[in-house]
């Protein structure tokens, strides 16, 4: 473990009016603070705004520089269709070295599936990218029914095992990446 914390954006894909994305962002924001080696940095796209940023306007720049300070990513999302968020894909597609040799990871949510068809889908846009994704996921299955109305889990447990296996992971490939670009910068 690196004495220095690493920068983990967390981002959440959804943006549709009356989503559900903020209760699954704030549960995995809340439990990611825990963990002391962390420096927390969440980019919600429904203020982003993905498909109104023009190369060199202020968002734009403010968003890149948001990517490419991360030392790694887990992307919230939900599953629409068999797949993820259009904006999401928006989002990701305009940048390209900001994403590359860094490890992401993911927590989705959906009806039966949890939101796994989206994630393995992202797997595939992210090796494109030259992006490491992380094998453990956090996903919750008829989501709406897992949590209270203040935004708790009526059974933390299993998911918080989860968000722990995934955060490990995450931390061992965000700190050797972070040290591996230093050392030798990425040409892909």
């Amino acid at each position: 473990m690196s004495e220095h914390p690493y920068r983990l954006a967390v981002i959440i894909a959804s943006t549709r009016e009356g989503r559900f994305a903020p209760v699954i962002a704030n549960w995995f924001s809340r439990h990611a603070e825990t963990h002391a080696h962390i420096d927390l940095d969440v980019i919600d796209l429904d203020t982003v705004r993905p498909y109104e940023l023009r190369y060199g306007s202020e968002e734009f720049e403010s968003f890149a520089k948001r990517i490419d300070e991360a030392d790694a990513f887990v992307v919230i999302t939900p599953e629409y269709n068999h797949s993820f968020p259009a904006p999401l894909k928006h989002a990701i597609d305009l940048l390209h070295r900001q994403w590359q040799a860094k490890p992401v990871g993911f927590v989705s949510y959906g009806g039966i599936s949890g939101g796994l068809r989206a994630v393995e889908q992202l797997r595939l846009v992210f090796a494109e990218l030259h992006a490491t994704t992380v094998r453990e996921t956090v996903s919750f299955a008829l989501s709406g029914n897992l949590f209270d109305e203040a935004g708790s889990l009526h059974d933390p447990a299993p998911a918080t095992q989860a968000a722990d296996t995934l955060l490990h992971q995450l931390t061992w490939w965000a700190v050797t990446l972070r040290e591996a670009r230093a050392t030798r910068p990425y040409g892909g």
